[in-house]
């Protein structure tokens, strides 16, 4: 490839509409990314916060040294802890009021785990539309890009007498950079919305599971 067609000279030789839909697709790419570090990182730490806090929960210590422990340690915060906090908070709370028998105390127990849950949910969702919007929008913003640029290398052969290769070439090269970058952009999105996706669906059934158990043994503590 010669020189007058390398990647750096069609973009500077683009059309300022093919340019504008480049730098769109670039901030969009670069934003992108961003997204997906910081989620793969926010998952990947509530994997190993619930790992953590399941193995000290079934261990069988105290479960009101536990909930002082992440309160005073700030490591309650997000994930099964939040979950956990939220529930015996809520539980100590309706058992120290007189006249409330014990389905009251863990429906009210279960509805305050319930709203722990959908605010980690939200947390975790975080930017996962972005990244699918990303991916479902750049290859067409792309071809935007593509069919604005092949018509402007054609109504440039308006000018002249005699049509050759050599004329449309660099037109039609510099237009399909648009749809090179789209895909560039929108492949890494796609990929990480999927995977995210299933992590964050895979964490969600743990933290359901962790809930109905843990109603379980406030179940059984209440009655003894």
């Amino acid at each position: 490839m010669t020189s007058d067609l390398s990647l750096f000279n069609l973009i500077l030789q683009a059309s300022l509409v093919v340019q504008l839909v480049l730098v769109v697709l670039v901030i969009a790419s670069v934003t992108s990314w961003t997204m997906i570090l910081d989620r793969g990182r926010v998952l990947s730490n509530a994997r190993k916060s619930a790992n953590a806090f399941e193995e000290r929960f079934w261990s069988g210590g105290d479960l009101s040294t536990l909930y002082k422990d992440l309160s005073e340690n700030r490591k309650g915060d997000h994930g099964l802890p939040s979950i956990f906090r939220a529930g015996f908070k809520e539980y100590v709370r309706l058992r120290k009021i007189e006249g409330n028998d014990l389905m009251a105390v863990l429906q009210g127990s279960e509805r305050s785990m319930r709203v722990a849950l959908s605010r980690e949910m939200d947390r975790l969702e975080t930017s996962l539309t972005f990244l699918a919007t990303v991916g479902s929008t750049s290859p067409y913003i792309g071809l935007f890009g593509t069919v604005w640029g092949i018509m402007h290398a054609f109504q440039a052969l308006g000018n002249v007498e005699q049509a050759t290769l050599a004329l449309v070439a660099p037109g039609i090269s510099e237009a399909l950079v648009a749809t090179a970058i789209g895909l560039f952009a929108a492949i890494p999105a796609v990929i990480a919305y999927n995977r995210y996706s299933y992590q964050v669906e895979r964490l969600n059934s743990r933290y359901e599971e962790f809930m109905e158990e843990f109603s379980t043994l406030l179940q059984r503590q209440g009655r003894n």
